[in-house]
């Protein structure tokens, strides 16, 4: 009986291990599937990417088609940016300039009315009083004179808006009287003013 139950046993091995590359063979489809599945979509997604967001368009004759209008108002917004900020840059550069850095001049000193004007701080309780002479490259006595009313209300503003720590160092008067010869040129229509010069700056 033993040898009976050995010979079925040696019957039955070749058998089992015909088995095991039966599942292997399966299993090795099932991975090769699953690879070309994958390979798919992926190429498909790319493909899809480069279709929608990469590709020049084109036109019936083969040319390239023209960007949309929101692409082309987006670049000749993002273009125009850099240049507006440098043309803003030299503009103030050109109208703001320290008096120390200005060619001396034989100009005449004509006086400004005196100036009483509160400062912007908190409550109001700072003012300025303030007394002006500006040394000009031409006789401009008459447009002053004449343009009074604009010169006075285009200082006043400008004071107004300024802090006591803003004027009260060396470099911000020195600042201060850069604004109002800009001004000052801005209203007679021309680069007139050459200096600006203090005869009174009182703070309380």
């Amino acid at each position: 009986m033993a040898a009976k139950d050995n010979k079925e046993k040696e019957a039955a091995l070749p058998e089992g291990q015909a088995e095991k590359p039966k599942k292997k063979s399966k299993l090795k489809k099932i991975v090769i599937i699953l690879a070309i599945l994958i390979m798919t979509l992926g190429g498909a997604g790319l493909g899809a990417y480069w279709w929608f967001y990469m590709r020049t368009p084109v036109t019936d004759d083969g040319s390239p088609a023209p960007a949309s209008q929101e692409t082309q108002a987006d670049s000749a917004q993002t273009a125009q940016q850099p240049a507006a900020k440098d043309d803003k840059a030299s503009l103030n550069s050109a109208r703001i300039e320290r008096q120390s850095d200005l060619p001396r001049s034989v100009g005449m000193v004509l006086p400004l009315p005196p100036i009483t004007v509160n400062l912007a701080e908190p409550g109001g309780r700072r003012y300025l009083k303030l007394g002006m002479e500006v040394e000009v490259n031409s006789d401009v006595s008459t447009q002053l004179k004449a343009q009074n009313a604009r010169i006075m209300d285009a200082i006043i503003m400008l004071l107004a808006g300024k802090t006591y720590g803003e004027i009260s160092t060396p470099d911000g008067k020195v600042l201060l009287k850069a604004e109002i010869a800009a001004r000052l040129n801005q209203i007679l229509g021309a680069q007139r003013v050459v200096r600006v010069y203090f005869t009174d700056f009182v703070i309380e």
